[in-house]
């Protein structure tokens, strides 16, 4: 897990395992609504999420573009881009894929700004 908003496209023609900008005909437009939600996120928007074993990962602004960050051929971001007309994000939310029970009060109150601007832009 990170802290991030994710954008397509999430796989690029070299399939490189990273490092490789892989942008859409609405990039700035993902970048946008990724920003949008980053923006307003205690922690995405310093663009350093500190998750244990990958301390030093930043990302500017809080967003990444998926290619950039790590490949993922076949992704349901980028298919659902390309064959449904679906501009979808990816948001990592937390550095534990599921955090305890106890955590989940504060996990709310860190998306729900973000969660209602990104809504707004609807």
């Amino acid at each position: 897990g990170s802290v991030v908003a994710s954008y397509p496209y999430d796989d690029s023609p070299t399939h490189r395992l990273t490092g490789v900008y892989s942008k859409s005909a609405d990039d700035e437009v993902f970048k946008y609504l990724a920003k949008a939600y980053a923006s307003h996120h205690p922690i995405m928007r310093t663009g350093k999420p500190n998750c244990p074993g990958e301390e030093g990962e930043t990302f500017p602004d809080g967003i990444t573009n998926g290619a950039q960050w790590y490949d993922v051929e076949g992704g349901m971001q980028d298919y659902n881009y390309v064959w449904a007309n679906c501009f979808e994000i990816t948001l990592e939310l937390s550095c534990c894929k599921y955090p305890p029970t106890s955590e989940l009060p504060k996990e709310w109150e860190n998306n729900r700004e973000s969660l209602l601007t990104f809504i707004e832009k609807v």
